[in-house]
């Protein structure tokens, strides 16, 4: 059976619509859509008859965030939109074998675009939105108002248009709208992000003191509270002279998880301020000369009997004498742990005029016994990292990209994104995601990571190519917009890691797939074919549109059939016909005209999972005719799924 494809992004409302449907199928029926079909729809006072315990009345009081258009911007996340993603080679580097992304286009429908293929599949988000201080708004949805229709809803004036407030509050008001179209942006970005997490993943959200408190309230409605993880203060920069009550410097940075039950411990690497401090003792003999190691009492005074009866036994110093707990009292580890110990070397006798302990005589002892913990064992293990970080200042970002010679301004210092992505503890092969990129430094960040430890992290940058100011070191530059800038970064931090990794940073991938959001590959008919008259289709050719090309083809077929854009492709003549063979023959696709026969067996005489061909490339309709035949005489093997577009 040959599918059609649908070419177009995840409908979430009609999915949550079969979950409901599939939990309390009395609570589904059919209604008349606007389209004038029959489409489902939910019986909201059979579901509320369902959950009577537990539904809410009319008027009742509740706990609830809220701002004006909140239920549009909701809507909005869960609106499908007929966009695809299209491949810019020449923009490229190292296209055919790069698995990092770098998309341009509105990050909300990118993310919507990317929502199925992605689903539950990214480790870590790191994002850098816009901080609302008034200057650096960006995003402007569909769905935000007006100056006058903001007034009315917000009680400003009333239905005749008299002022109802006094007009020495009116920046209040207006404080309140400006707030307001800040959450209508980040609200359903947030929502959508959160369905690309893996329920291992984490996200990381830089913001300043202007959003700080409705941003923790988005993230703990979005995310839930028991999976809102904390917050990071992080200082900016020491010093300065700004503020009429305190001088700003420091940000935060919220982090939540997709399900915090599933999410690794955060470690980080020892510091050297407590290495210096702490483990600053040298083993001078025995296994481990040489390495450094910190002490910790073998009795420990608030350890008695009660909870190990036998762990209080009598020890030989090295002098012969024997020593003790005083009575009631018991060491840290049973006899044989402490013989274990001592022949790795992990226990330290010292002579002291002070000892806790008692010899075999009843008198004070002579010694104190030690245990050694060593630091390149504790550097393995790593140590909690704190919610406050001091060593990655604004100032470090600005010297980065001089040395690069990018002009950007306030980007983060690729140093911190490398950190928050090291403690997560995340090496093999995690999708990294940004999508306020801006220069992309998480992508700078994910490549020296990996030249650093060997992990093979993924980046997705993703930033709308907003325009640089005319005046700016950006455009003087010859950068036209932001995501010049983003992609020119990683080309040349790529370049200089791999030259500072020499022989080691050979196989490191420093290339990415440039992608670019457009209106879909197909035209209107292929959507809505009871939109147009039966003569007029009659008369089309194609439904793909003229200046669209097969690899553009391609990408909407992969975020159709939720393949990741960063897997292999190679270009084969199979038939005679160009044919595109995606993650090793996972796919194989064919858009040429004049496809024959021999053209569909030959691709299934190499068993793809999905063969996927255009309705107009059949040679004729013989061809189509015996589609499902040629499949099925190949399907023993393995099964294959065939789709038309």
């Amino acid at each position: 059976m040959i599918n059609k494809l649908k070419m177009k992004s995840r409908d979430v409302v009609g999915g949550n619509v079969e979950k409901i449907a599939a939990l309390f199928p009395h609570c589904v029926t059919e209604r008349i859509g606007k389209n004038g079909t029959a489409e489902l729809a939910i019986d909201f006072d059979k579901l509320r008859a369902e959950l009577s315990n537990d539904a809410l009345e009319d008027g009742e009081e509740r706990y609830q965030f809220t701002w004006p258009d909140k239920r549009a911007a909701s809507r909005l996340a869960n609106e499908p939109v007929n966009l695809t993603l299209r491949p810019c080679r020449e923009e490229s580097v190292d296209f055919d074998t790069t698995e990092n992304l770098y998309i341009e286009g509105d990050n909300l429908d990118v993310l919507k675009v990317l929502r199925e293929t992605y689903l539950g599949r990214v480790k870590m988000i790191y994002i850098d939105p816009p901080y609302n201080t008034g200057n650096d708004f960006v995003y402007n949805d569909d769905f935000a108002q007006g100056k006058e229709d903001f007034e009315q809803n917000s009680g400003l004036f009333d239905a005749d248009g008299n002022q109802t407030i006094d007009p020495m509050q009116r920046n209040t008001e207006a404080n309140g709208r400006f707030h307001t179209d800040w959450l209508n942006m980040i609200y359903p970005r947030l929502k959508v992000a959160r369905d690309l997490l893996a329920d291992d993943g984490v996200l990381f959200f830089s913001i300043g003191q202007e959003e700080l408190d409705n941003s923790i309230k988005l993230c703990s409605e979005i995310f839930g509270c028991d999976n809102f993880i904390g917050i990071i203060s992080r200082l900016m920069k020491s010093g300065g002279n700004n503020g009429d009550f305190f001088s700003p410097n420091i940000d935060y940075i919220l982090v939540c998880a997709k399900s915090v039950s599933s999410v690794k411990p955060f470690k980080c690497d020892l510091s050297q301020e407590l290495i210096d401090k702490v483990y600053n003792k040298i083993a001078q003999s025995g296994k481990r000369k040489g390495e450094r190691y910190r002490t910790m009492g073998l009795y420990q005074a608030s350890l008695t009997l009660d909870r190990s009866s036998n762990a209080r036994y009598y020890i030989q110093c090295p002098d012969g004498s024997w020593c003790i707990p005083p009575e009631g009292k018991r060491w840290r580890v049973i006899e044989p742990s402490y013989f274990d110990m001592l022949g790795r070397d992990d226990i330290e006798f010292i002579q002291t005029t002070n000892s806790p302990l008692i010899d075999e005589h009843g008198e004070q002892s002579k010694w104190n016994i030690y245990t050694r913990i060593w630091l390149n064992d504790r550097q393995e293990e790593g140590q909690t990292p704190t919610n406050f970080i001091s060593k990655f200042e604004n100032r470090h970002s600005a010297k980065e990209l001089i040395s690069l010679q990018i002009p950007f301004e306030f980007a983060k210092p690729s140093e911190l994104i490398k950190y928050l992505i090291y403690i997560t503890q995340q090496k093999e092969d995690p999708i990294i995601l940004d999508f306020f990129s801006g220069s992309a430094t998480t992508a700078h960040a994910v490549m020296k990571l990996n030249a650093e430890d060997g992990g093979r992290r993924k980046f997705i940058m993703v930033q709308l190519p907003e325009v640089t100011d005319e005046k700016s070191e950006a455009r003087k530059a010859g950068y036209a917009n932001i995501c010049e800038i983003g992609k020119e970064r990683i080309r040349r931090a790529g370049k200089k890691i791999k030259e500072e990794a020499g022989l080691q940073g050979q196989d490191l991938d420093t290339g990415f797939r440039v992608l670019k959001l457009d209106s879909s590959n197909m035209e209107d008919v292929f959507y809505t074919p009871d939109k147009f008259e039966p003569s007029l289709l009659d008369s089309l050719v194609d439904n793909i549109k003229a200046d669209r090309s097969g690899e553009d083809l391609l990408f909407q077929v992969m975020l159709d059939l939720g393949i990741e854009l960063s897997v292999g492709i190679r270009r084969e003549a199979i038939g005679g016909k160009e044919c595109w063979i995606v993650d090793e023959g996972y796919l194989i696709a064919c858009f040429d005209k004049d496809v024959n026969e021999t053209t569909i067996e030959e691709m299934a005489k190499l068993l793809p999972t999905h063969l996927v061909i255009r309705d107009a490339s059949a040679a004729n309709d013989n061809v189509l005719d015996n589609f499902d035949q040629i499949i099925e005489s190949y399907s023993n093997e393995k099964k294959i799924t065939t789709h038309i577009l």
